[in-house]
């Protein structure tokens, strides 16, 4: 099953438990998912409108002087995928990077973001490289 599909899945759980706020919670995502110029969207295209959708409302919550994050965050985070830990990364880069294939370490971000995907942060894949 596609994430879209699960998030439409638990919009009926939600309506159906009379969950208001989860329910328009994900009436908003799903229309900003629908507002895209492609009818379908895959997986990764889906984390990457959620991330945004969550960077949007923290830099909203920021600017109106508030650091802890809204249920509206949580909610949409549920569907993002785990992010990778530092430990992990720094693993997987020592036994499956070669650095003498590269002038620089920070050019081998390319495999290392091909490989995780939208579960690692580029600038802490960057930090982590940095650091080695």
């Amino acid at each position: 099953m596609g994430l879209k599909e699960r998030i439409k899945q638990d919009l009926v759980t939600a309506m159906k438990a009379r969950d208001e706020f989860k329910k328009e919670t994900l009436r908003v995502v799903l229309g900003e998912l629908n507002r895209m110029d492609k009818k379908e969207l895959s997986d990764d295209e889906i984390v990457k409108v959620l991330k945004k959708m969550v960077k949007s409302e923290k830099e909203t919550l920021h600017a109106l002087g508030k650091t802890e994050d809204s249920d509206y965050i949580k909610v949409i985070e549920s569907y993002l995928p785990q992010q990778a830990t530092s430990e992990e990364i720094k693993s997987w880069i020592q036994t499956n990077i070669d650095f003498s294939t590269f002038k620089d370490k920070v050019q081998a971000m390319k495999p290392i973001m091909q490989h995780f995907g939208t579960r690692a942060k580029g600038d802490m894949v960057k930090t982590i490289l940095q650091g080695l």
